[in-house]
C-alpha cells in the first residue's frame, strides 16, 4: 500500500437500530445495516442485514448477508445469503445464491458466472 492511502478492506460502515436514511450510501468498506436506508447503496466491499435492518431502493455489493428486509434492484457480484427471516422483493441479479427455508424472495433472478474467455487468453469475465 502506497504512503497516503487508506486501507479500504478495514472500513466498517454500521447503521444502527432505530436509523433511518433517505438518499445515496456510498462506500468502498463493508456496511452492516440495522437501521433503514431508502436509495441506493453501493459498495466494493460486503453488505450484512440485521434482522431488523432494511434497504428500499438499490443494492449494488461483492456479496450480500440478508436477515432483513429489501425492496428494488440487487446486483451482487459474489454470493447473496437469505436467511430464514430474510424477505426480499425486486429484481435480482447475482452470481452465487443461498437461501434458508423460510425466507421470502418474491423476486425476477438472473443469475450470472464466470466464464474463461479463450480469446483474451483465459481472463475470467462475468456473463449474464
Amino acid at each position: 500500500m502506497k504512503r497516503g492511502q487508506q486501507d479500504t478492506s478495514a472500513i466498517q460502515n454500521i447503521i444502527a437500530k432505530k436509523t433511518q436514511i433517505t438518499g445515496d450510501f456510498i462506500s468502498e468498506g463493508d456496511i452492516r445495516i440495522d437501521g433503514i436506508i431508502e436509495g441506493n447503496v453501493k459498495t466494493t466491499g460486503k453488505v450484512v442485514v440485521g434482522a431488523e435492518g432494511k434497504i428500499i431502493g438499490t443494492l449494488e455489493s461483492s456479496c450480500a448477508y440478508f436477515e432483513g428486509s429489501f425492496q428494488g434492484d440487487m446486483k451482487i457480484a459474489g454470493l447473496l445469503t437469505l436467511k430464514s427471516a430474510a424477505k426480499i422483493e425486486g429484481d435480482v441479479i447475482t452470481e452465487k445464491l443461498a437461501v434458508e427455508p423460510g425466507a421470502t424472495f418474491n423476486v425476477s433472478c438472473k443469475m450470472t458466472s464466470s466464464v474463461k474467455d479463450l480469446q483474451s487468453g483465459g481472463k475470467t469475465q462475468k456473463t449474464a
